[in-house]
């Protein structure tokens, strides 16, 4: 590149002999960016054609800008013929298991390779004595495929498999696909444990506060931290120094480990398992100072707690260990006593109860059939399930300022996390070849609060909602106000009937009262 300087040509000015010395300050200097010319034969004239075509060929590879090619992953592939599917299908160890769907949909979708027994042969071991369990292999518990914890290992290595570009062990597509459904699974169960855990160990709580506390214990800036008080931060960077690692090379791994951790642990092991990795091996602590939440305004409670919760403030052994007894009138008997008051019982026999209960239960098909042996327990759980319904219509306006727990609102913190973990199971089963990201999507495309409250609205559920007189007009005609209530009262339906009858009834609302999926054939 040539560089020309700025030259001053002297001025044809007469000046006096005693001058002083002018210094001349180069303002700037121009570069010529042009390309040299090409080299031109001393036999060839400067206007030849053939050297103007080679110029114009110069100039052209010059400017025109490099040609693009589609990335590799759009490039069409033909489709596996019948004989290679069918094999492929038949050796998946997702297919192996008839009597756990559950868990078998979170197998990799192939059998693990050489590499990946290796990584297991080294580094499971380190794992299994961080979280506390026995270091013989899994496949030596139980008895026969259908024990869930025999397939704990393989589970185990998918959860420590985060994607890192620079190893060809995680980028396969069964590791790959098998460690973000895990992820995808494990985010809704931790959700949902804590969600049980807190509603009992705090029973006058809003759910506002109790949201802070589990943002507090495991928000993605402190899954780096826990990771590393259970010793497991080596494992998932097995190169890097944790505390060096900037945020957003630290916090992903982390959270999609943490995760799929739990997702194997809950699928293996149950809930039971889930509370007890989190405070005894990770070393929760729901006292900690960092986990109390913002201090704010308390509405005074005057109304009374179940007898249970009077005694003394609950931990998560009473939570893991708790069974209900047999003769039980609900599939959750705690975790109804602490959503529904016992005060709900002066709501008995109320305009509401008489009016509109009936059309409500006959909508969503309640009371389901029960085999209990005494007809009274029969009778006992239909009268507090017909309270639950009412406290699900009844909006924060009409009781909460003198009566904080006379609302929908603990109910509907239940509901949201049992909803989200019950599609999680669907999508999951479903869609078995599906990766985590993608089935995230659709979980949230589902789940928008715009389309849960309209699956409550197209049964005409909505106009037996309990305003406070003094909103009651703004609410029934905005439907910017109308909207989100219907949504939480969609989600305190689908809490109630997790505490009531647990799971199975919870798909029931979703996938056939409510159709979520929008599959059923709508009426013409």
């Amino acid at each position: 590149m040539a560089f020309q300087a700025l030259t001053l040509t002297p001025l044809p000015l007469s000046l006096p002999s005693s001058r002083r010395r002018v210094r001349v300050r180069v303002l700037a200097v121009a570069a010529d960016q042009t390309p040299p010319p090409p080299p031109v034969h001393p036999s060839e004239p400067a206007n030849s054609p053939s050297r103007l075509l080679r110029e114009l060929a110069q100039r052209k590879k010059a400017v025109s800008p490099k040609k693009k090619h589609p990335p590799r992953r759009f490039i069409l592939k033909p489709p596996l013929d019948d004989e290679r599917l069918t094999r492929r299908f038949l050796s998946s160890p997702q297919l192996s298991l008839k009597a756990l769907p559950l868990l078998s949909s979170c197998l990799p979708s192939a059998p693990l390779s050489t590499a990946d027994r290796t990584w297991m042969d080294e580094y499971l071991l380190e794992a299994k004595q961080a979280l506390g369990y026995p270091l013989a292999p899994s496949e030596t518990l139980g008895e026969g495929d259908d024990c869930p914890a025999r397939h704990f290992d393989v589970l185990l290595y998918l959860a420590f498999q985060h994607l890192d570009s620079s190893c060809e062990r995680t980028r396969t597509r069964h590791v790959r696909n098998g460690h973000s459904r895990l992820w995808f699974l494990g985010q809704y169960v931790l959700e949902l444990a804590f969600c049980e855990f807190f509603l009992q160990r705090y029973p006058r709580e809003s759910p506002g506060p109790m949201r802070e506390r589990v943002f507090a214990l495991i928000g993605k800036k402190v899954l780096p931290k826990w990771l590393k008080a259970a010793s497991l931060h080596n494992l998932v960077f097995p190169y890097d120094d944790l505390d060096k690692m900037i945020r957003k090379d630290r916090e992903p791994p982390s959270k999609a480990v943490f995760w799929a951790l739990f997702g194997a642990i809950y699928l293996c092991f149950g809930m039971p398992e889930v509370y007890r990795v989190l405070f005894e091996a990770f070393g929760m602590d729901p006292d900690d100072e960092s986990c109390q939440p913002k201090l704010r305004r308390q509405l005074e409670d005057v109304d009374y707690v179940s007898v249970e919760f009077e005694k003394r403030q609950l931990t998560w052994q009473d939570v893991a260990a708790y069974r209900p007894p047999p003769d039980a009138l609900f599939a959750h008997p705690r975790l109804f006593r602490a959503c529904v008051p016992p005060g709900m019982h002066r709501f008995r026999g109320n305009i509401w109860d008489f009016d509109s209960r009936p059309k409500v239960m006959d909508t969503l098909g309640y009371p389901l059939p029960m085999n209990d042996r005494i007809p009274e327990i029969t009778e006992a759980r239909n009268i507090e399930l017909g309270l639950g319904l009412q406290l699900c219509f009844l909006h924060p306006s009409k009781h909460k300022f003198e009566h904080p727990r006379f609302c929908f609102e603990r109910l509907e913190y239940v509901g949201q996390k049992i909803q989200d973990l019950v599609l999680a199971e669907r999508l999951l089963m479903k869609h078995l070849d599906a990766p985590g990201r993608w089935l995230a999507e659709k979980h949230r495309r589902m789940l928008m609060n715009k389309y849960c409250g309209r699956y409550l609205r197209d049964k005409h559920l909505h106009h037996y909602v309990i305003y406070g007189e003094s909103v009651q007009d703004r609410f029934e005609h905005n439907r910017r106000l109308r909207n989100p209530s219907t949504t939480s009262v969609q989600q305190a339906l689908h809490g109630l009937a997790y505490c009531v009858y647990g799971k199975p009834d919870v798909r029931r609302l979703m996938f056939e009262v409510f159709d979520f999926e929008q599959v059923q054939p709508k009426a013409v």
